[in-house]
């Protein structure tokens, strides 16, 4: 591996300084029905390298429905509280994915977990994090809360809070929040702007109950874009593009 040397921050203008970027597990296994899609995580990987190019600290999350979702486990009889933590494990291994691709990419990245496994990646320690970030090392946060009952959404939300990010990017397969299924309703109308109540009580499926609350609780704002777009990720935070913004 080079050696790290800390580099000044891009000039270039961008809507926000500081973010964090939520994928859910299902975005690293392309056309695959299960795991990681080399492929598919390298792509995603420069998306990510791009913007850090431009001196903005990026955080992330990575959902776990790829290899393992606690829900479903519940679902199929398994108790709650175990499945939740099998789900937790498979964020992990997601993250492991993409500090590897980003690595490879010379971009320094830190995977941090709350659930402790040192041999691997670090303990979740605020502060300790928010100076990775002042280097500019992408912070990968696995393990989700490290709570059972709680999805990657609440948690990316919360880290998000707590590292003072500008703004939370929800990538999807679609170029922002809709108000039916775009891919079923031709006539599906999609919102340039949405209030989290409107979320709430329209059930937009943007992210779940808890997570918009502790958003909107702490006006933090939600970029709603498709992590499909090629340089969609990038164009946001340059001023352009198509994507929903939630907040208000």
């Amino acid at each position: 591996m080079p050696q790290e040397i800390e580099t000044p921050a891009a000039t270039s203008a961008v809507a926000y300084k500081r973010v964090m970027l939520k994928i859910s597990g299902e975005a690293l296994m392309g056309d695959q029905g299960f795991g990681l899609h080399p492929p598919t995580v390298e792509r995603i990987a420069k998306e990510v390298k791009s913007v850090h190019d431009m001196g903005v600290e990026i955080c992330m999350v990575i959902g776990g429905g790829n290899i393992f979702r606690g829900l479903s486990g519940a679902a199929q009889g398994m108790e709650r509280t175990t499945a939740d933590y099998m789900g937790m494990l498979a964020t992990v291994m997601n993250a492991l994915g993409m500090q590897a691709a980003l690595e490879s990419l010379g971009v320094f990245t830190r995977v941090i977990s709350a659930i402790p496994m040192d041999q691997v990646c670090e303990p979740y320690i605020r502060r300790r994090a928010v100076r990775h970030l002042e280097k500019k090392r992408v912070c990968i946060f696995a393990a989700g809360t490290g709570n059972p009952y709680f999805t990657t959404d609440t948690a990316a939300t919360l880290r998000a809070n707590e590292m003072a990010c500008e703004a939370i990017f929800k990538g999807t397969k679609v170029d922002g929040v809709y108000d039916k299924d775009p891919v079923k309703f031709d006539d599906a109308k999609r919102y340039d702007t949405v209030s989290y109540d409107d979320v709430l009580a329209k059930r937009l499926g943007v992210m779940d109950a808890s997570a918009i609350a502790l958003a909107r609780d702490n006006s933090l704002p939600i970029i709603v874009f498709s992590l499909d777009e090629p340089g969609g990720f990038r164009g946001i935070l340059a001023g352009e593009g198509t994507y929903t913004k939630v907040g208000g």
